[in-house]
């Protein structure tokens, strides 16, 4: 619990960067959060009591510092307003939401690898996260781990689940793999189930919506690579941070 005086001093996502700004290395970073996300709201359009974040910082207080964020590929948190004060979110922190963390973290492990088995999975243990999805499945040998790994936090360490899809029953959710047709192309993407292992479908509408999404991914990634050029930065050959 976050005392009043330590709340009163924190500062508000008003004033803090909304992501870290580093640029995803491939376009599933954002599709298949932004497809969970699409589909959670056709699953849950009668509830208002659900966030579901796709590449936002999550500022918290039980890291180095309360400025330096976690960024998940994609988040849910429950028992929050899905448009906090009727507005768009430009950030999560924990000290605005009632100090509610998010109940499941999703990270998606691309050409370099960022600490998801490692560091990460200290920052969300530590944060309280109850659930933590990582899917790896181009590197998964190389990183000597399997495509799809479902842990649930128990006594302040994770332990890995089994059995996919991987059902949470404090969620009401089950997360796991599935074949599906995106834009013409088939594809694995990360789907939601029931609690019988029936896969939530994938709506009509989605296919217009993410269509719109990844364009405006595309831009604001084209848009960042041009500034690195400017700068003298290969975007396609970023320093380690």
């Amino acid at each position: 619990m976050i005392s009043p005086e330590l709340k009163s001093s924190l500062p508000s996502t008003e004033d803090l960067p909304c992501s870290d700004d580093t640029p995803v290395d491939n376009e599933d970073q954002n599709l298949l959060p932004n497809l969970l996300l699409f589909v959670l709201t056709g699953i849950w359009f009668d509830r208002m009591d659900w966030y579901f974040g796709v590449d936002m910082a999550v500022y918290h207080t039980t890291g180095i510092s309360p400025k330096v964020p976690v960024v998940p590929d994609g988040f849910l948190s429950l028992g929050v307003e899905r448009r906090k004060g009727g507005k768009s979110r430009r950030s999560y922190a924990v000290w605005e939401e009632n100090e509610v963390v998010p109940i499941v973290a999703l990270e998606m492990v691309s050409h370099k690898p960022g600490g998801e088995y490692d560091e990460k999975m200290s920052i969300y243990a530590g944060l309280g996260v109850l659930y933590y999805i990582i899917y790896n499945p181009e590197f998964w040998r190389r990183d000597r781990h399997q495509p799809f790994e479902a842990y649930k936090l128990m006594d302040g360490q994770y332990r890995q689940q089994i059995g996919e899809p991987y059902w949470m029953p404090e969620v009401g959710l089950g997360m796991g793999r599935s074949g599906q047709l995106i834009g013409g192309i088939q594809q694995e993407v990360l789907m939601w189930y029931d609690e019988s292992g029936n896969i939530y479908p994938l709506p009509d509408a989605v296919a217009g919506e993410m269509r719109q999404q990844l364009r405006v991914e595309r831009e604001r990634a084209d848009r960042l690579a041009e500034y690195l050029r400017s700068q003298g930065i290969d975007p396609d050959n970023l320093p380690e941070s």
